[in-house]
């Protein structure tokens, strides 16, 4: 029996397994806007408070690929000093049912979820676009600067944190991996942060209905990753900018389920359920988004990891071959 490849986080870094990441999560996208993929709900076990085990399984059959993720969030561990998540995800192959490789099931959350922004951000700006904000210091908000600049050519970053000593610690570490010439600046609000920004990306841990970002913060025409929250109401964008805004999701049913600022906005009559595109649906057809404010709301997908995984896996093998 031939043992798995173990993937691990360094395996993950570096600009070309990120974009390689973000390919394969386009042809995912365009393959579940056509029904040719399974990712069924996750399994979601609470415990104690606010704790949370969660099993993700997901089937990409164009691809010949499954995985099963099992993940863990535990909103006290930062301040513990240990990652909000830990977690393991096991890529099979169909037609033999063999367990290919078995990857860090956080670093991977982080990279999928950065590599969905860029996506969504390859999609929705334009190409010279060099301006991020970002809002959070944690590792998803390393991951978004990452994944943002392997599609953009970003020159400036602007970072506010719930604490300055996150958001310094993270400004730091961005200048010191930059591959180019980056201005890096701390900001004590989010409203300076966001400020003019052409891309914003949100990640952040609230647990809360109060938005970290107000609508009329946001320039005209911006584009906004909102990726953070541990609460299905939790909003960290102010449901009022979806109103005039084209709002992405990764998938209708899993947003009107898990999204706070969707829910928000759908019941305060700001938005429908119609109004809502699918990121595989977007490309080259329903919506122009020339000129428009637009806004990702990404609430996870089993099968983004499978679509992560299998590439990571074959750009690992690859490289050992």
């Amino acid at each position: 029996m031939t043992a798995p490849l173990m993937v691990s986080a360094a395996d993950m870094a570096g600009v070309r397994r990120m974009t390689r990441v973000v390919d394969a999560l386009d042809e995912m996208f365009a393959d579940l806007a056509g029904g040719l993929t399974r990712s069924p709900a996750r399994t979601v076990v609470e415990h104690g408070d606010q704790r949370v085990l969660l099993v993700s399984p997901a089937v990409w059959e164009r691809r010949g690929v499954g995985s099963v993720k099992v993940t863990t969030l535990t909103p006290d561990n930062p301040g513990r000093g240990l990652p909000l998540i830990h977690g393991i995800v096991a890529l099979t192959d169909l037609e033999t049912g063999r367990i290919t490789a078995l990857l860090d099931g956080a670093e991977l959350t982080a990279v999928r979820t950065g590599a969905v922004a860029a996506l969504a951000t390859r999609r929705c700006t334009a190409e010279d676009a060099e301006d991020l904000a970002v809002i959070g210091a944690g590792v998803q908000a390393d991951a978004l600067i990452r994944a943002v600049s392997a599609v953009r050519p970003i020159r400036t970053v602007r970072i506010h944190s719930r604490t300055r000593a996150g958001a310094e610690k993270l400004a730091d570490r961005v200048r010191d991996t930059a591959p180019g010439p980056l201005r890096v600046t701390v900001c004590d609000t989010a409203k300076d942060a966001v400020r003019d920004a052409a891309i914003i990306c949100t990640a952040t841990s609230t647990a809360d209905a109060t938005p970290v970002v107000e609508a009329d913060w946001v320039a005209a025409g911006a584009h906004v990753n909102v990726i953070g929250g541990t609460h299905p109401d939790a909003i960290e964008i102010e449901p009022a900018l979806l109103a005039g805004a084209l709002t992405i999701v990764e998938d209708r049913a899993a947003a009107l389920d898990g999204a706070g600022e969707i829910r928000a906005a759908l019941a305060g009559g700001l938005l429908t359920a119609d109004d809502l595109y699918e990121l595989g649906g977007l490309a080259g057809a329903a919506a122009d988004v020339t000129g428009r404010t637009t806004v990702l709301r990404t609430v996870g997908m089993a099968i983004e990891d499978t679509a992560a995984a299998v590439a990571l896996f074959e750009g690992v093998a690859d490289a050992d071959a």
